[in-house]
């Protein structure tokens, strides 16, 4: 189902469209660190190391980066607590616990099923 576009953009939003914004949005929530890093935010607000931990392999820069983009978005909320050494918490919106259900079901799909795909 498509929706009348408020950008003016295009007339409806419509991911297969070329020019339509949500192409941008779908890139992000599709990368596997914004969905990991989602998934490990969904039992509440975590610190950079904690969320580094949790994401084995995701290198600092990449992990900020993806950060970044998710805060841009109005995924995740970073918060700067004054303390020595500056205490920095990073947790979802609302909109993005609400983009983290459908993105737990992808994620419990991948490991239920990944018997069934194709070596990588």
């Amino acid at each position: 189902m498509s929706l009348s576009c408020p950008t003016g953009q295009h007339d409806k939003h419509d991911v297969y469209a070329a020019q339509c914004p949500c192409r941008g949005v779908l890139d992000l929530l599709a990368n596997k660190w914004a969905a990991l890093a989602i998934g490990a935010m969904e039992q509440g607000p975590q610190r950079f190391g904690e969320l580094q931990r949790r994401l084995e392999g995701v290198s600092p820069k990449v992990l900020t980066n993806t950060l970044r983009r998710l805060e841009e978005a109005g995924f995740v909320d970073r918060t700067i607590y004054p303390a020595v050494p500056l205490h920095v918490e990073y947790a979802l919106t609302d909109l993005g616990r609400s983009v983290a259900e459908p993105l737990s079901g992808l994620r419990s799909w991948v490991e239920d099923n990944l018997h069934r795909i194709a070596s990588l």
